[in-house]
């Protein structure tokens, strides 16, 4: 145990160094708006981003949490981005503790810009009963499943498989993403199902003739909206959690970005508040470093 909590700290503060943009070089600005949908976007190919999302949850009947995923992500082709996620969670009066990790992938299937971008996602997950990252809502998840202590919490061992439908449209700057989420726990359990939607647009198109901080086109203004469907045996909204929240994103020149989104829980079955962070920094041509790295 000892050894896990010096490892996650260690990772912990390697994430923040780099973060930061200590010694690398400035790279292209990156472009992920939301939290839980997903857009076209995929990372440039020898790119790779590292992203550390925070999220407080704040339900009305349960103890306060801070839930966290890191995230490696590197675009390995131009249709073909791949993504590792690290996840843990400290809950107030409970304990901190690693919940497990994803291994995702995202196909672009179509080549060039259409009025709907279609993209592929698969995912496999090998986490616990105590994650509480929110990268999802699926089937009838519930905020009076956050009620469990984590040292029983922990015990419940999820082997899943999830994929998404990702259409995306992008219109003199406005971006409108849908997703259709489904999940499978490779047990004799049936389908799961959630949806996630976003709206997103920079607060000006024309980009300043000199680089600035500042500027009105390094913010993204928007509003994400997701939930459960319920499963294979019973799809639909009844007894399922939802979510709304405006969002705003800063790219800073240098390849940094920090994003911020205060969400609601619309109904009985959601946390009453979720507020998310994301910091991340990108580094162009990963790939030429690595290989000059072993030379």
């Amino acid at each position: 145990m000892a050894l896990r909590e010096e490892l996650i700290r260690r990772l912990f503060l390697t994430t923040l160094a780099c973060l930061t943009g200590a010694e690398f070089p400035q790279s292209a600005k990156a472009e992920k708006p939301y939290f839980v949908t997903y857009d076209d976007q995929m990372e440039e190919p020898g790119n790779f981003e590292l992203s550390f999302n925070p999220v407080v949850g704040l339900p009305q009947r349960n103890r306060a949490f801070v839930g966290s995923s890191t995230e490696f992500e590197y675009g390995a082709k131009g249709w073909w981005t791949t993504e590792f996620y690290l996840d843990s969670q400290s809950t107030r009066r409970d304990s901190t503790i690693f919940t497990g990790f994803r291994w995702e992938n995202r196909f672009r299937p179509l080549a060039g810009h259409h009025w709907i971008n279609p993209v592929l996602y698969v995912e496999f997950e090998d986490i616990n009963g105590a994650d509480k990252t929110f990268l999802e809502v699926v089937n009838h998840d519930s905020v009076d499943d956050l009620g469990a202590p984590n040292h029983s919490a922990r015990t419940e061992k999820r082997h899943e498989v999830e994929a998404k439908l990702i259409l995306s449209s992008n219109y003199k700057g406005w971006n409108v993403s849908e997703n259709l989420i489904g999940e499978k726990n490779l047990t004799n359990v049936p389908w799961e199902f959630g949806y996630a939607a976003g709206v997103s647009r920079p607060l000006a198109l024309a980009a300043s003739p000199t680089p600035c901080a500042f500027c009105r086109e390094n913010f993204k203004a928007g509003a994400e909206l997701y939930g459960g469907l319920g499963d294979w045996h019973q799809f639909g909204f009844r007894g399922t959690a939802h979510y709304l929240g405006p969002l705003l994103t800063w790219e800073l020149p240098g390849g940094t970005s920090f994003r911020i989104s205060p969400t609601f829980g619309l109904n009985r079955n959601s946390a009453r508040l979720l507020v998310r962070f994301g910091v991340s920094y990108e580094l162009p041509r990963f790939d030429r470093r690595v290989r000059r790295w072993f030379r």
